[in-house]
């Protein structure tokens, strides 16, 4: 697998607030707490772990699309597809079925 140094999709609670709270209204994180404007109420704190939880599952079951995702864009494609056409070769398909070999779909 690729190690990944900084993941800015990678779910965290404020990610979750987000979804429960989508017309905004909260702000910050202070020592682990959201704080929400008058009138409004922030989700529970189980309601927020639970939401983090799905998230983080579905952040998990992706996995092997970044990991694809980081091997194609490495790949000259349109060069490879160019030279398939140009030579009779399968040089691109033989790329991309080597990386989706590499990374299966769960």
């Amino acid at each position: 697998m690729i190690v990944e140094i900084l993941d800015m999709n990678k779910p965290t609670r404020a990610t979750a607030l987000g979804i429960l709270m989508p017309n905004g209204g909260w702000w910050g994180e202070s020592e682990g707490q959201f704080f929400c404007d008058e009138g409004l109420t922030l989700p529970t704190e189980e309601a927020i772990q639970a939401k983090l939880t799905e998230l983080k599952a579905e952040y998990k079951a992706q996995a092997y699309a970044r990991d694809r995702k980081a091997e194609y864009d490495a790949l000259n494609q349109f060069e490879l597809i160019s030279d398939d056409a140009n030579n009779g070769t399968t040089t691109h398909k033989d790329a991309v079925n080597a990386i989706k070999t590499k990374y299966p779909k769960p």
